[in-house]
């Protein structure tokens, strides 16, 4: 079976303050499309690529008490919790090694839980 998780959507009860957060986090612009029922603002994607996720406006789970979504980073995780911090985040774990690669968790600023995850080399 191929991989069987497609899409990622992220609430935000301020998505204009969300959007800012990922465009720091994620190093790439985070596009408004209003052409559906509800305003959504696309993660960053390779040009012609799929796209990877949104924000919509939404409550979010109280505390990243929610699902995590985890992002692939190709930096040092250092740069990526620096990039939490900058963008009005929380990191809450220190970075975690499993067999495939490393991660540490955080919380976006609409208290969203998020992983932030590097491949083995």
């Amino acid at each position: 079976m191929s991989a069987q998780i497609v899409f990622t959507e992220i609430p935000a009860s301020d998505p204009e303050r969300a959007r800012r957060f990922y465009e720091i986090l994620l190093q790439g612009e985070v596009t408004l499309e209003d052409g559906g029922p509800n305003p959504i603002w696309l993660l960053p994607h390779a040009k012609d690529g799929h796209a990877t996720g949104h924000i919509y406006p939404g409550q979010p789970a109280t505390n990243g008490a929610g699902a995590t979504t985890h992002f692939a980073v190709n930096d040092a995780l250092s740069d990526a919790m620096e990039r939490v911090r900058e963008g009005g985040g929380e990191v809450v774990s220190d970075v975690i090694d499993i067999p495939v690669g490393s991660f540490f968790y955080a919380k976006d600023t609409e208290g969203n839980s998020l992983g932030l995850f590097k491949y083995r080399s």
